[in-house]
């Protein structure tokens, strides 16, 4: 499951060509990644979506654009997978929210990356790390 889970992660950025992946791990019971979003991409198809964007423009943003969007996506795709892996289908699997920080520096991104570097060197003094026999 944490090998689909990786291969999911780094879909992400062929799904959407405006996403970079940066460095990122997946531990036992959760995981950690950094991701860029580069630019927006505009849709100027000159149907609109009234929920998304006023109708009097050509020019809309795509809502699926968002962090949140992109982890919705990402938690469905891989929740799916893994139930039909376990054969239990609607089964959750991942917690209902997620934790999201922006990255102001490169100090503050340095420190990041030697956290989610650091994880599973923690991993057996990590307080959520379930035991198993």
């Amino acid at each position: 499951m944490g090998k689909m889970v990786d291969m999911e992660w780094q879909r992400t950025s062929d799904i959407r060509p405006n996403v970079r992946l940066d460095m990122f791990i997946v531990m036992p019971n959760h995981m950690h990644g950094i991701i860029y979003i580069t630019h927006k991409i505009r849709i100027n198809d000159g149907r609109g979506v009234l929920q998304y964007a006023p109708t009097n423009t050509n020019a809309l943003q795509s809502p699926s654009q968002t962090v949140g969007a992109i982890i919705r996506g990402f938690k469905s795709s891989t929740t799916k997978q893994i139930n039909k892996m376990r054969n239990m289908p609607g089964v959750p699997i991942w917690q209902c929210n997620y934790f999201e920080h922006i990255i102001r520096n490169n100090e503050e991104s340095n420190r990041i990356c030697e956290y989610i570097y650091n994880n599973p060197i923690n991993w057996p003094t990590e307080r959520n790390n379930i035991k198993t026999p």
